[in-house]
């Protein structure tokens, strides 16, 4: 019997989805395509994953978060990869508590995306930094924390920061938020 290889890619960027898909097809996955939270609802009253693929930021400010959640309450044993353009130490912590099995930062192709379905247990040979995080990356952590408890909202996000809107649209521009 071959075993479930049935896969959800939950991707705002149709090119990227496309091609991901593709890719994955051609290793004998299952492969549906979800651009939001709300084809995600569909796509789970049909059939439920053994595997997932989502992006952390979704269009319309829409978060990945949500469908991790959505993912891990249907089937708790859904391999949950989180893909990001930008990745911080606050949104890897909360993907993985609701959920997510792992958590890549782009560009990751499919080899990085296989591997980290297939790895269930921690790696305690990840090297450790001996250089302090910089001030710039805590502050950019910050930002991008304050974000996601926003649901992306930058006149919040701002306020909450004690930034002025337009310098924190700035900061923002520097570092491109995906």
């Amino acid at each position: 019997m071959r075993p479930d290889r049935s896969l959800f890619i939950v991707e705002d960027d149709t090119t990227f989805a496309k091609t991901l898909k593709r890719s994955f097809e051609k290793r004998d996955y299952d492969v549906m395509v979800c651009h939001d939270r709300e084809a995600l609802l569909d796509a789970l009253e049909k059939s439920v994953p053994a595997y997932a693929v989502v992006d952390l930021k979704l269009g319309a400010g829409g978060s990945g978060l949500e469908c991790v959640k959505l993912l891990s309450a249907r089937d708790a044993s859904i391999r949950i990869v989180v893909l990001t353009g930008f990745a911080s130490i606050a949104t890897a912590v909360e993907a993985i508590k609701l959920g997510a099995s792992h958590y890549l930062a782009k560009p990751a192709n499919t080899d990085d995306i296989e591997a980290a379905f297939g790895r269930a247990e921690g790696d305690i040979s990840v090297p450790l930094s001996s250089r302090p995080t910089s001030i710039k990356n805590l502050e950019w952590e910050r930002i991008h924390e304050t974000l996601v408890e926003t649901g992306f909202n930058i006149s919040e996000t701002a306020r909450r920061l004690g930034l002025h809107r337009r310098t924190l649209a700035r900061k923002l521009e520097k570092r491109v938020v995906r």
